[in-house]
């Protein structure tokens, strides 16, 4: 097996500076350092980059791959101001100023869930630096709820929905990493994981505190991600002229758009048989393939 495929990510250390606050982006970089990055891949609210690499690490023998802890989550250290916060413009400035860190060709940008639009609202800003976008179930409503959050009367609703109200009541503090284990496995959205990426999430997912350890991304950050959905993924993917595949989950998916997105022809649209949210955590496969058939 090629030792690119065995080795463990390096950790980066990535300076932010925007008007969202300063600090330091951590981002785990595979693959061969000396070539340009390929890929530039983002987690879905709540996780961190970690929780991906048995997805990600098999592609480092071909490809460069970077994939950050977005502002609030992993071992980032970035400011995570939750009042008046009305959209995840502070997770695309910051995937803008990651952007602008590297030299070579334009990457890949792909994701899942939240990351996946993230990845979708910095493609619309920096399209030089993108070649394409894969989303793996984006967070993109129908269009006229996208306009209607625009509203702040409706902006202010969406910190009642039922996601803000269970972020906010999960548990904070565990004594060891194995009683995280044990609380999360088999249970709710980790339902079906292995064990190998539960245990990886768990690994920039804690943080070690004086007495036990903690979520790294706090309840209070990851319910505000869930409220704050003023941005419009639509407008940004008219804006993006490259090609954007969006794989989708079969039952309870958090996309609306379709095959036939009206004004979008370089968006193609496939819904994964079987998949939920979490298809890329339940079927690594399908996820590892649409990523090594972009970046290739």
């Amino acid at each position: 097996m090629d030792a690119a495929r065995l080795s463990p990510p390096r950790r980066l250390s990535v300076p932010i500076a925007n008007r969202w606050g300063d600090g330091v982006m951590s981002v785990l970089d595979f693959g061969d350092a000396k070539r340009p990055v390929d890929l530039i891949f983002c987690h879905a609210n709540g996780f961190n980059a970690q929780t991906y690499r048995s997805i990600l690490a098999p592609l480092a023998s071909s490809f460069r791959i970077l994939a950050p802890d977005l502002r609030g989550h992993g071992e980032t250290r970035l400011p995570t101001e939750t009042r008046g916060r009305q959209g995840w413009s502070d997770h695309r400035d910051d995937l803008v100023s990651l952007l602008e860190t590297l030299d070579g060709p334009p990457v890949v940008l792909a994701g899942h869930s939240m990351g996946a639009t993230a990845a979708i609202l910095t493609a619309a800003e920096r399209a030089e630096r993108v070649s394409r976008v894969v989303a793996f179930d984006p967070v993109i409503w129908r269009r006229p709820v996208v306009m209607a959050l625009q509203l702040p009367i409706l902006r202010d609703m969406a910190r009642h929905i039922p996601l803000v109200k269970n972020a906010l009541r999960r548990r904070v503090r565990f004594d060891t990493r194995e009683q995280a284990v044990a609380a999360y496995r088999g249970r709710g959205a980790f339902r079906g994981w292995s064990d190998i990426m539960l245990i990886d999430y768990l690994a920039s997912g804690l943080t070690e505190t004086g007495d036990g350890l903690t979520l790294s991304c706090t309840p209070q950050w990851e319910a505000s991600n869930y409220a704050a959905q003023a941005h419009d993924p639509w407008r940004a993917m008219e804006r993006f002229d490259r090609p954007i595949r969006i794989l989708k989950a079969e039952t309870n998916s958090t996309c609306a758009a379709g095959p036939a997105s009206r004004g979008l022809p370089q968006v193609s649209v496939e819904t994964v048989p079987g998949g939920t949210h979490f298809f890329p955590m339940l079927r690594p496969d399908i996820a590892r393939d649409a990523l090594f058939d972009a970046a290739v």
